[in-house]
């Protein structure tokens, strides 16, 4: 009788919904499972720390739809995966963590790296068990996936104890799994989207908001065709991004560009109905509270929120029209009721929303030309990122101001092209991102922009990029400290503590674990240097010295105190940076 041992049961599992990748950090916890990944040709991507094969399984579903997986070992294996598993539970992003676990037979012993994982992650997954005998892994795989991707999807977390994952088991014992989830999606009732097409052909300047439930529904085309029919604008947060290209007069970024100025003078208004399409009402629609800023929802717009979960509907403030439903089989009930409808005239609106966001994305040129600058100008950085890049490329974002001045300068073209941070604020997330991108998309270009602050969080994963050929482009913005961070303290203290980092060769950090790596002071050089990473075909760092001095501050905004370095120098109006000597603030300042 043939044997087999709980790693195999765990690789053949995997196999039967399609994973060829995982991503991990070796354990002798774990090691079975690493041993069969090996014999089933399943690619192992083995990174410098947990947080990060845990980030990439997350970004890995952010750019494909699909669950990532991360497998890692017991106890702080597990414990350092924990924050990359709260950002996939704050975004609702389906993911499965592995965990290795200690033996059972050494319950309440004391024994190595023991400890209650279950009651760690359960508050942050769908679903969190522990495997007490071999033949049922698969089992309890086919339900952790069955958890990660129904109704609204999110992270899942098995631990396998050591004595179960080595013990072998007759392979007929092993029952197989073949269907891990319920095929076929719910939509909304033909009534209630009715209800919703009768507002939207009623509305002067209506607005889709699009959110995770269009990328991990799939939805894509069947946004682009309902917003095509009728005409009406979208907006995207980072995970929807692109469902609708922002190249058309159709496709914009962030919610907040619906409420743009340039906009609603344009239009006589602001938006009068509003969808929210698998999209949270939250801190990114300005109706968290606490956060002091004005909600994107005017309380005279009508609310048409569609999601596939109930309860998710009425947070916060009342819907007008409520329909339950996966989106993208309700958009398809949409498409085909509001065919022969007539709706109003939108050009107006749309064309006041297409200025605005031309506007929005120049609004720093007059910065960006001032002579003398100290260091070279965020937005000058970000918008030769986007110059350069493609319509089929993806951009990974990660850092306070960072995440900001790239969110303006990008132009997305396809949903999970563009992954940033969202509900958890998590800093480290870029490169582990980048990395997963690049390989669910080799043939496309990956470029990931980090802040030097985030830096510092995952930069060993260039290590991992190197050793497994992830040829990404790795940017670091760096102004030599925590620029939210640095410009928030100035404007209420008029000095900083805790947050200036100085001028850390990131580029030599490259270059010692192997990667294309250039310093970059000069504006005129960051093209030329973007266009020679992409060349290299290598895994590339990108040192790129901006402005220490430019806070992300819109233009008319009240002016900020320039950034100190020593008392003499401040009462000067001057700094000290180094790569530029001792310059006088900028002119914009």
């Amino acid at each position: 009788m043939a044997m087999i041992h709980g790693g195999e049961m765990v690789v053949r599992a995997l196999e039967q919904q399609g994973i060829r990748e995982v991503f991990a950090l070796s354990g002798g916890h774990i090691d079975p499972i690493f041993q069969a990944c090996f014999e089933h040709n399943i690619r192992v991507i083995d990174t410098r720390h947990e947080a990060a094969a845990a980030h990439m399984a997350d970004g890995y579903a952010r750019t494909t739809g699909k669950p990532g997986v991360a497998i890692v070992t017991a106890g702080p294996g597990v414990t350092n995966a924990v924050t990359g598993v709260a950002n996939a539970w704050m975004d609702a992003v389906p993911m499965i963590c592995i965990g290795g676990r200690s033996p059972l037979s050494d319950e309440d012993r004391l024994s190595l790296q023991t400890m209650n994982q279950i009651a760690l992650m359960a508050p942050i997954t769908k679903f969190a068990r522990t495997v007490y005998q071999p033949h049922r892994i698969p089992e309890y795989i086919a339900a952790a996936w069955r958890h990660a991707v129904s109704g609204r999807p999110g992270p899942v977390f098995l631990d396998i104890p050591i004595d179960v994952i080595y013990s072998p088991t007759e392979e007929d014992r092993v029952p197989q799994y073949q269907h891990f989830a319920p095929e076929g999606r719910p939509a909304a009732s033909a009534e209630s989207v009715d209800r919703a097409l009768d507002a939207l052909a009623a509305a002067e300047r209506p607005v889709i908001f699009a959110g995770g439930g269009v990328a991990f529904s799939g939805a894509q085309d069947e946004l682009r065709e309902f917003a095509a029919l009728s005409r009406i604008p979208v907006f995207a947060n980072s995970k929807a991004r692109g469902a609708v290209s922002e190249a058309t007069d159709l496709g914009y970024g962030s919610f907040g560009l619906a409420m743009h100025p340039v906009a609603t003078g344009a239009a006589g208004g602001q938006p009068d109905v509003i969808v929210m399409l698998g999209a949270r009402v939250g801190m990114f629609t300005g109706s968290s509270g606490g956060i002091g800023t004005p909600s994107l929802l005017p309380p005279a717009a009508t609310l048409i929120q569609v999601d596939i979960e109930p309860e998710e509907i009425g947070r916060i403030r009342d819907v007008d029209v409520a329909l339950v439903g996966d989106i993208r089989e309700t958009l398809r009930v949409f498409i085909q009721r509001a065919r022969g409808r007539q709706f109003k005239d939108h050009e107006r609106w749309i064309a006041g929303l297409t200025a605005a966001k031309a506007f929005h994305r120049g609004m720093f040129d007059e910065a960006m030309a001032v002579p003398g600058r100290i260091g070279i100008h965020q937005a000058r950085l970000t918008r030769e990122i986007a110059n350069v890049l493609d319509g089929d490329s993806i951009l990974a974002v990660d850092g306070g101001e960072t995440s900001q001045w790239m969110g303006d300068q990008a132009i997305v073209e396809n949903a999970g092209h563009y992954m940033s941070h969202g509900y958890l604020g998590c800093l480290g997330v870029g490169i582990p991102f980048g990395l997963a991108a690049k390989v669910a998309n080799p043939g496309k270009k990956v470029l990931t922009i980090i802040g030097d602050g985030s830096a510092g969080l995952n930069i060993a994963e260039i290590d991992t990029a190197v050793r497994h050929n992830i040829a990404l482009v790795t940017v670091v913005n760096n102004d030599q400290g925590w620029g939210m961070i640095r410009h928030g303290q100035l404007a209420r203290y008029e000095r900083t503590v805790g947050a200036e980092l100085g001028p850390v060769r990131y580029d030599l950090v490259g270059a010692g674990f192997g990667a294309h790596s250039e310093l970059v002071t000069d504006p005129e050089e960051v093209r030329p240097a973007l266009e020679r990473a992409f060349a290299s075909g290598k895994p590339a760092v990108l040192n790129v010295m901006t402005d220490p001095t430019q806070p992300y501050r819109l233009p008319g905004a009240p002016k900020q105190a320039a950034r100190p370095k020593a008392e003499d120098e401040h009462a000067k109006g001057e700094v000290e940076v180094p790569y530029y000597g001792k310059r006088k603030a900028a002119a914009t300042r």
